[in-house]
Formats: structure tokens, C-alpha cells, sequence
């Protein structure tokens, strides 16, 4: 695993894995990952950090917590549509709670539809 920020989400899929930072971002192929032989006799020759590609920033990101205070304050001065209601805030705080439940028990966990 490779921690290298703050937050680590690592995503390993059938093609390959990608491991994401708050601001990198790096891949890793399934033809690319390494398959090394344990051998107690030989010291391991693989530099599994440097096997990782950097994904490239294609695009800056502005401040999310500037944009949603951005996009209020528009719903508050110029009656814009907001996204983000109560109903939106209780949907992240269940699905918090079911975060915690699932590492509780150690399974996966359905996000049922929230009943208002």
C-alpha cells in the first residue's frame, strides 16, 4: 500500500489498481505489477514504489469548500438552485453510519433510499 498523503484510497479492480491522494493520483496496470518469487536466499531486487504511473493533472480543481459556499450564497442572493439540502445531509450521514457499521462487522452493507 502506498500512503503517502493525509487520506489514501486504494482501488483494485480486475485491469489493474490505483491508489489516490488529496492530490495525486497514481495507477498501476495489471501487465505492469510486478510478480515477484519469494526467496529467503536473495534480497528482493523489485522498487515496487517506482512501478506506480503518476496520473497527470489534465485539469485544476478549484477550493471544493469555496464552490458549495459560493453556490449558496447565490441560492441565498439570486434564488439559485441548491443541491445540497437537509435531505442531502442526511443521506451523508447515513451513509457515514453505515461506513462504521460495515467496518464493525466487517462486511459490506446495501445504502438503503432514506424514507422522508
Amino acid at each position: 500500500m502506498n500512503r503517502e498523503d493525509l487520506l489514501t484510497i486504494q482501488v483494485d479492480g480486475t485491469e489493474g489498481s490505483a491508489v489516490a491522494g488529496l492530490r495525486n493520483c497514481k495507477t498501476q496496470h495489471r501487465v505492469n505489477t510486478p510478480k515477484p518469487t519469494w526467496n529467503p536466499d536473495i534480497e528482493n531486487p523489485f522498487v515496487f514504489e517506482e512501478q506506480w504511473d503518476k496520473v497527470p493533472d489534465n485539469q485544476i480543481f478549484d477550493n471544493g469548500f469555496k464552490i458549495q459556499w459560493e453556490a449558496f450564497l447565490k441560492h441565498v442572493v439570486i434564488d439559485q438552485p441548491f443541491p445540497w439540502d437537509l435531505l442531502e445531509g442526511a443521506k451523508g450521514t447515513q451513509l457515514s453510519d453505515l461506513g462504521l457499521q460495515s467496518w464493525e462487522e466487517r462486511r459490506w452493507v446495501d445504502v438503503p433510499k432514506l424514507n422522508i
